[in-house]
């Protein structure tokens, strides 16, 4: 299944270029949490390294990348993986988990690939150390990476932060976004809810939906529409609600879908969207990317029993 469109704002993010290939075998001095992706791997050794200006400082979202590293083997590192170092410093009241998108690019500034990184309960004030990496030594030409920048930062409260599996949450489910689908203008990402507690958990209509911005503020002038017929009547979000009782292990689904047209008027973006699955649930933010351009409008289906996901 295709993924939805994503709208990538523009980040202010240090672009730093490596220098030439060399000898030198320094640690790049990072600090990495528990579950980083080591650097060197499989024996390789440092190649080259160019660390950033302190002067330079975290940008709005509390981030820095502070090096850049290419590993290799052999004495021209022909060949390499590439690692960059990165801070990022919780400047929110709670706390929260992180996903960055970094770019790591060409020479010629182009994208050779986005990278995911997930770091997992910042607690306020705090400031982590870690790496994220890119492989490239498995392809049949290796590209050869000369700069990194962050493309996008997402942030959820921990206490909201939504899960596939892994320990149960308190709330005895697993709540969850999928990656979605997106055609001629249309978006659809499907709601996942897996009961992974020891009660029955009784659904009945459509879940609770908060959009917030990139601030984290409510979004202003849009509709939450129950049922998706009116903005697609192929959406799979259409019906009639009814009640849905999951046993432990049971699973339920239900869609959000939206169009992305821009006509006169600003467009909407929402990227996270608050859950709750019932009234009086906790809520759960999922990271959708709403690109609702100015429609002003998002339809929400009523839950129903998904046994494709049922363990």
């Amino acid at each position: 299944m295709p993924a939805v469109i994503r709208v990538l704002p523009a980040l202010a993010g240090a672009v730093l270029l490596l220098a030439a290939c060399g000898s030198e075998q320094a640690s790049p001095g990072a600090e990495r949490t528990e579950g980083a992706p080591k650097a060197p791997v499989g024996g390789e050794s440092l190649c080259r390294s160019l660390p950033v200006p302190s002067a330079g400082g975290p940008d709005e979202d509390g981030l820095t990348i502070t090096g850049l590293y290419a590993w290799g083997t052999g004495s021209e590192c022909a060949s390499a993986d590439y690692s960059a170092a990165f801070e990022l410093t919780n400047q929110g009241p709670r706390k929260a988990t992180y996903t960055v998108t970094f770019g790591f690019l060409s020479a010629s500034g182009g994208s050779v690939d986005n990278v995911e990184r997930t770091v997992e309960a910042v607690a306020p004030g705090a400031t982590v150390k870690d790496v994220v990496a890119m492989s490239a030594m498995a392809a049949a030409e290796p590209p050869q990476v000369t700069g990194v920048k962050v493309i996008k930062v997402r942030s959820v409260p921990t206490a909201e932060a939504s899960s596939a599996s892994g320990p149960c949450p308190a709330s005895g489910v697993h709540l969850y976004a999928d990656e979605g689908d997106a055609a001629m203008g249309l978006r659809v990402v499907g709601l996942h809810l897996l009961n992974c507690g020891t009660d029955p958990y009784e659904l009945n209509g459509y879940p609770q939906l908060e959009l917030l911005d990139e601030d984290h503020e409510k979004a202003d002038g849009v509709r939450i529409l129950h049922g998706t017929d009116v903005i697609s009547t192929g959406a799979g979000g259409g019906g009639s609600p009814r009640p849905v009782v999951l046993k432990p292990g049971e699973a339920a689904r239900t869609t959000l879908a939206w169009r992305n047209t821009t006509l006169a008027g600003d467009a909407v973006n929402a990227p996270y969207v608050r859950v709750r699955p019932k009234p009086g649930a906790a809520p759960v933010t999922v990271v959708p990317e709403l690109d609702l351009g100015t429609t002003g409008q998002l339809g929400v289906g009523p839950w129903e029993r998904d046994e494709s996901s049922s363990r």
